[in-house]
């Protein structure tokens, strides 16, 4: 038998699948969807088996196929399914099928390799150097060169003593814990009779006796009140035996999830879930938008029709944009469905995911929640697919490979004949339009529940407060709202889109800004590191107190991130407590879920933060947000910049007076008249909608025209533009006239870790020939380009213009 296998090397010139053959010994464990070890050229790699047959393709010579040297799953990793989207992913992106399956698959997962020396004549190395290989007679390069050892291996290599290798390991560490089970020592009625004058040793040997069907820990034991000194005599004796059980990971092991039953449906929501329930009931594809405002119900909709296809005996996933919204929906849903739930995102340990993985593709959960790689979750019955904020850009992963949730979401409605919900206030303007054309079914919900009122919104123009000499970072109206809710102990929301403490430093003499020697940007300062940061290499550098450019004293920082608002509040109100929550704060693990959780106990007044507090938070208590600068998005070079201005304001004032308590929220610009920030303030909508998508006809973008985006990079600004020229050529010549090119011409930002940064933009709305000229174009690149180490990053449908 013959396995056809994709190998992990991620090169186009190898991106097809390779006959092996099946040995006799591996042929009834050998199966559609396994990891195997192959041999491949002169090195041992892994692979995953796509297909199986009795015979190799026709031109294929059977004598020179090589075998399978070993298989690595006893179940699958990829099922059928996730198998043929991997083929439609990789055809419609221009993707290496390769690098397609591993951003399926859980990290823990993919293979490791490390290069090592092996042993070949081990009587001629010195018995210090012997030492250092281990007892599969491999010492690791890593190790041997933190050894300083290289030199004298080299002269073994020479000599033939040893030779380079490659081990393959395995990211998945088993977590185990130490249990105890009966012996096969004895018969086990005579030892209980031995046993009958030590009370203490019968009851324990009696009850691991019962429980002969599962691992006992020994920790079980303890808690259970057996002595450690019975188990340690049973154990002398021969009667019983500790091993080490492998154990799931449950990163919510400790945590009780009190029942929450169905809530009493609103009219619109009942609506919206009898649409959505007639098609999971018929098993039927469809696309809803269900657009509510903030606090309108949408995820008891969500809850409700998940639970009618659980009732079916289907599985549910539901999709979240950030890790920080990941708590409170876990909350909801796993109070809902309990141990059925499994959680899929980035803030678990590579173990947890994989487990909680397992756990989908075992079918032993039935619901995931998680962030945007959870849409290739390994269900094989799915009822529903939701994607909650279907809006948000980070639902498109921008590095390679690149994929939108929604569109993976699409493909696996038609698969699988199940609806997808996309729910938002504040929808994409592509997806509400597709709902205006009835490719997909629009579901209202206008009001919040229990008719709760939408907060008030109070513009403040800070070109007034500046007249007025106040240069402070808060307008006097901000200041008295914060100072109302403190005074009557309610919660505050405020908002910066701007980690760090400040924008950047200025010479107030010569007008020099640091700037990051490795990209066309500014260096933002952090208090905290007393560092100089780029966010976008990663370089940092100590602050100068001289001005680098004329020796002026007279640097300092300008601009306000969210450690020096925090700081100026502080100073401000000083028994407010303040909880700050940026990249910064929730870098490590569980981060988010402890500063929400402290939020919502009280332990905090003000909540400071970037995007990740924009959406989702639902706390009583909330009664005042605040914007304190609106402009933030606004003013970047990208199309989108009003529509994402107007989303994150929506859903950041939705955070406000979302129970018994009114809200309010205060936002502070300096553009008060931009149409997106007067209709964030009377919340309409559709009044938005209308005026951008005049912008949109008129500048031929989404949704009237496809974007695809081309950006050519590499160290030496010349050979960018000479390859910007030639694939802006290539695309003329190969496209018909309803597409326009545009460019080539410097990116926004024009270099990133020195690299320099050109774009070319494709748009159309018809174009026949667009696949042959995107494969064209990568196979030119790839033939001509990738040896002198030009990046060509072919973004179809971009979110990010940048």
């Amino acid at each position: 038998m013959i396995a056809k296998v994709i190998v992990d090397i991620p090169s186009k010139s190898v991106d097809f699948k390779f006959d092996y053959i099946i040995p006799e010994r591996l042929q009834s464990f050998v199966q559609i969807g396994v990891r195997v070890i192959v041999p491949f050229g002169p090195r041992t790699i892994q692979g995953y088996v796509m297909s199986i047959q009795d015979q190799p393709d026709e031109d294929i010579d059977f004598s020179k196929l090589k075998e399978i040297k070993e298989i690595q799953d006893i179940k699958p990793e990829l099922t059928p399914e996730l198998i043929e989207l991997s083929e439609w992913l990789s055809h419609y992106h221009l993707t290496k099928r390769i690098s397609v399956l591993e951003v399926m698959l859980p990290n823990a997962i993919k293979a490791k390799y490390q290069k090592a020396f092996e042993i070949v004549k081990g009587n001629d190395i010195s018995e210090s150097i012997l030492k250092r290989f281990n007892k599969d007679g491999y010492y690791f390069y890593k190790d041997a060169q933190k050894n300083n050892d290289l030199g004298y291996l080299d002269d073994l290599l020479k000599q033939h003593v040893i030779k380079e290798t490659t081990i393959l390991s395995q990211n998945i560490k088993k977590k185990t814990q130490r249990a105890v089970k009966v012996t096969d020592i004895g018969n086990p009625d005579e030892i209980l009779n031995k046993l009958e004058k030590s009370i203490k040793q019968y009851d324990l040997y009696a009850y691991l006796l019962d429980e002969r069907h599962r691992d006992v820990f020994i920790k079980e034991l303890d808690e259970m009140g057996f002595s450690k000194s019975s188990l340690d005599t049973l154990i002398k004796k021969g009667y019983l035996e500790k091993y080490d059980a492998e154990v799931e990971r449950d990163p919510f092991a400790n945590r009780i999830f009190e029942k929450e039953n169905n809530r009493q449906l609103t009219n619109d929501q009942q609506n919206a879930f009898d649409a959505i329930k007639a098609k999971i009931d018929a098993n039927e594809e469809r696309t809803f938008l269900l657009h509510g405002v903030t606090g309108s119900g949408k995820t008891e909709v969500y809850l409700q029709t998940i639970e009618t296809a659980l009732n079916q005996g289907k599985q549910a996933m539901m999709l979240v944009p950030e890790i920080a919204l990941t708590p409170q929906m876990v909350l909801r849903v796993k109070r809902r469905f309990g141990d059925d739930v499994a959680v899929l995102h980035s803030g678990l340990s590579n173990g947890e995911r994989y487990d909680e993985w397992q756990k989908i593709r075992d079918g032993r959960a039935q619901v995931s929640v998680g962030a945007r790689s959870s849409i290739f979750a390994p269900f094989k019955n799915l009822g529903l697919i939701i994607i909650d904020e279907e809006h948000e850009s980070t639902y498109k992963q921008e590095d390679y490979p690149r994929y939108h949730a929604r569109d993976i979401a699409q493909w696996r409605s038609r698969y699988h004949h199940c609806p997808v919900i996309l729910g938002s206030a504040t929808p994409s303007l592509e997806t509400y339009a597709r709902a205006e054309k009835d490719v997909y079914q629009l579901l209202t919900l206008p009001n919040r529940v229990n008719n709760q009122a939408l907060p008030a919104i109070n513009i403040v123009d800070m070109r007034e407060e500046l007249a007025e000499g106040n240069r402070s970072m808060f307008s006097s109206t901000l200041r008295q709202a914060i100072q109302h809710c403190l005074d009557h102990n309610e919660q505050i929301v405020l908002f910066l889109n701007r980690r760090g403490y400040a924008s950047f430093m200025l010479c107030r003499d010569c007008g020099h800004v640091p700037q990051c020697p490795n990209c066309d940007i500014s260096l933002t300062y952090h208090k905290t590191t007393d560092q100089l940061k780029c966010h976008y290499c990663g370089y940092q550098e100590t602050p100068p107190n001289k001005c680098p450019n004329c020796e002026s004293e007279h640097i300092r920082q300008v601009g306000t991130g969210t450690q020096r608002v925090e700081e100026l509040l502080q100073q401000e109100f000083e028994d407010a407590k303040i909880i700050r929550m940026d990249v910064d704060t929730t870098s490590r693990k569980g981060a988010h879920e402890k500063l929400l959780n402290d939020f919502e106990n009280g332990k905090g007044d003000i909540l400071l933060g970037t995007q990740m507090i924009a959406k989702g938070l639902d706390y009583p208590n909330i009664t005042l947000v605040g914007v304190l600068n609106a402009d933030t998005m606004l003013n970047l070079p990208d199309f989108r910049a009003s529509e994402r201005t107007y989303q994150l304001l929506t859903q950041v004032a939705g955070r406000a007076g979302r129970h018994e308590k009114e809200g309010q929220v205060i936002i502070q610009t300096y553009n008060p008249e931009h149409y997106a920030i007067e209709d964030v303030k009377k919340n309409d909508y559709l009044t938005f909608y209308q005026q951008e998508m005049s912008y949109r006809k008129l500048g031929k973008y989404p949704p009237y025209y496809f974007l695809i985006n081309f950006t050519i990079s590499h160290k030496e600004m010349k050979k960018v533009m000479e390859a910007s020229k030639h694939i802006h050529k290539i695309l003329l010549q190969h496209l018909t006239d309803q597409a326009l090119v545009l460019g080539p011409s410097p990116a926004a930002l024009s270099r990133i870790n020195n690299e320099y940064r050109f774009q070319i933009l494709v748009k159309y709305k018809r174009e026949p020939e667009l696949h042959k000229a995107l494969t064209y174009l990568d196979d030119y690149y790839h033939d001509k380009y990738v040896k002198d180490k030009l990046a060509l990053k072919i973004d179809i449908n971009p979110q990010m213009m940048m």
